[in-house]
């Protein structure tokens, strides 16, 4: 079997194989690239494993007149520029410790040692500078059924990186085939492993996340998450029985992860994602907008239009309502709006304290009016 694209072709994809070839080395279209050719999805990376090691990638590279920049070296890893496309070269590894987070690795020369030590079959997947596909694991079969396998013994796998577990779920999310249901004999070993969920950073696991919540559709993957005691793990407190509903009502707008963060709930949030001061804020802007009743051009003015919409959805998901009429139209009015009333409006008859107050008490009856109420109005 063959895949096809302008990346395979890229006159620097093809060049940088050649310098190897030439040399007497292996170079391989690996991973993802290969992967969602083969799905007919986009990607971002081509990645290239190889059996000449890192230093030999780079001599030989900058002699081709490339840019070479050491990304992983102690991982085999060194990104080639070549023609203005950037390639992830990786020497053919194999594990020689594990902790559960980190790996010691050796290099080899050995295409099925490398494929072994991958965390899912899909992405043990090469192809040659032609587009051949070379598949030392069954990886295709797979990829062609949209089935989300480990590489080997399930429970090895995980052990060698307890972030597979994680990535078990959104690789099921993004590209498993969800009629079919989750593999059984992953998830088994996601349940039974799941204290290692403790031992990885909350940079690694709030990845992850953002990336699970992103999907198309995640929920079918986060409720399993739920029954193998995962998402308690990583989110204590977070419920998943609004998600669906959420991701349904959503259709035709843009998923974002945080808005399916909301509904999930949970304690200590940004602490265990690792959120920025932004990504906080703005979760916990929505999350309060749920508990008031501002209509939906109150909170388009508050809130803006992407934290109103989020706030709105959200709030119809949790509390099993139907979204309000005409709602996104009121939200672009809301955000269009402005407060009639201004500060000099009410000086110098009010100053100070009597003036801040005054000002909140006008805004809220305004809002209460759904942006209704006229400068007269208000100061009547």
């Amino acid at each position: 079997m063959k895949i096809s694209g302008d990346w395979i072709v890229h006159s620097g994809s093809q060049t940088l194989l050649q310098v190897l070839a030439k040399a007497g080395h292996r170079g391989l279209f690996v991973g993802g690239c290969v992967r969602n050719a083969l799905m007919g999805l986009s990607f971002n990376d081509v990645d290239i494993a190889t059996d000449a090691l890192p230093q030999t990638v780079t001599n030989l590279a900058e002699t081709a007149g490339f840019r070479v920049i050491p990304t992983g070296l102690a991982h085999g890893t060194v990104t080639v520029i070549a023609d203005g496309c950037a390639h992830e070269v990786t020497t053919f590894r194999r594990d020689v410790a594990t902790n559960g987070r980190h790996a010691v690795v050796a290099f080899t020369d050995s295409i099925a040692l490398d494929a072994a030590r991958r965390d899912f079959t899909m992405n043990a997947l090469y192809a040659d500078a032609a587009g051949r596909i070379i598949d030392p694991l069954d990886g295709l079969g797979d990829v062609m059924a949209r089935r989300v396998r480990f590489v080997g013994d399930a429970q090895a796998r995980i052990r060698e990186d307890y972030l597979r577990i994680l990535r078990f779920f959104r690789f099921y999310a993004v590209y498993g085939d969800q009629t079919a249901g989750i593999d059984a004999e992953g998830l088994a070993a996601c349940a039974a492993n799941g204290d290692g969920i403790a031992a990885l950073s909350a940079e690694r696991v709030g990845g992850e996340m953002r990336k699970l919540l992103a999907a198309a559709d995640p929920a079918p993957a986060v409720c399993s998450m739920a029954q193998a005691g995962i998402l308690a793990r990583v989110l204590p407190g977070a419920d998943a029985i609004a998600l669906a509903p959420v991701i349904h009502l959503e259709a035709g707008i843009a998923p974002r992860w945080q808005r399916r963060l909301v509904v999930l709930g949970g304690q200590d949030v940004a602490q265990r994602l690792c959120l920025s001061k932004a990504e906080t804020g703005s979760v916990s802007r929505v999350r309060a907008a749920i508990e008031t009743v501002l209509s939906p051009a109150a909170l388009g003015w508050r809130l803006g239009g992407i934290e109103a919409t989020d706030a709105v959805l959200c709030r119809a998901a949790l509390l099993q309502q139907p979204l309000p009429y005409d709602w996104r139209r009121d939200i672009d009015r809301g955000t269009t709006a402005s407060m009639p009333v201004s500060a000099s409006d009410l000086m110098p008859a009010l100053a100070g304290p009597a003036l801040g107050d005054a000002l909140r008490q006008m805004e809220q009856r305004w809002l209460a009016s759904d942006l209704t109420l006229t400068k007269e109005q208000l100061l009547a």
